[in-house]
């Protein structure tokens, strides 16, 4: 009886460990597919076969394609707030990873914003990854920004975002095809510029 007791929460334990594990595989799947293709073409057909489950499973975990995509946002979310993290107020540190994040999912995340105007869906994604970018911006600058006049800060901000966007990382990495090392200098020379400048307004 003891061994019988014993037993059971281990295998509960073991079960939900397994649907933690199917459920995650689902998830980046999902996440590996958007990097590859355009939303509208992604079926569950396509999840399920780079996840190593069936179409069934998916409906199980999450009930509707819809659903899924969902949850997938949040899950990509979580995982690029990890791959950004930066010390508050280094700013090589600050470039070296966010041209990492980009070297990796930069073209994705380009490929995706291409999107954002014909689907709805894409475009809600992106307005949070544009919010992910400027709360980034405010985290890793911080010591910076909080140097500043309260007047001045929203614009050193903005400033920021921009030598920081994924556009600025194309501009001279794919469209001026600059080698990473030249091209994190460029960003790193035009953010101590702007940390230098004379407060807006002053």
């Amino acid at each position: 009886m003891l061994t019988m007791k014993t037993k059971r929460p281990y295998v509960m334990r073991a079960r939900a460990d397994a649907v933690a594990d199917t459920r995650h595989r689902i998830l980046q799947a999902a996440f590996a597919l958007s990097s590859e293709k355009l939303s509208l073409e992604i079926v569950l057909a396509d999840v399920a076969q780079r996840a190593e489950v069936s179409v069934q499973t998916i409906l199980r975990h999450f009930g509707s394609r819809e659903a899924l995509f969902e949850a997938m946002t949040t899950f990509a979310r979580a995982q690029i707030v990890a791959e950004r993290a930066a010390p508050a107020g280094d700013v090589p540190a600050a470039v070296q990873v966010i041209f990492s994040h980009y070297e990796t999912r930069g073209d994705a995340v380009l490929r995706f914003l291409g999107q954002e105007l014909w689907d709805d869906r894409v475009k809600q994604v992106t307005e949070r990854g544009r919010r992910v970018h400027r709360e980034w911006v405010q985290a890793v600058f911080a010591p910076q920004l909080d140097a500043r006049p309260a007047a001045s800060r929203e614009a050193l901000t903005d400033l920021l975002v921009v030598a920081t966007d994924v556009y600025t990382w194309k501009l001279l990495r794919r469209d001026k095809n600059l080698d990473r090392h030249t091209a994190e200098q460029r960003v790193r020379h035009l953010i101590d510029a702007l940390l230098a400048a004379e407060p807006e307004g002053s």
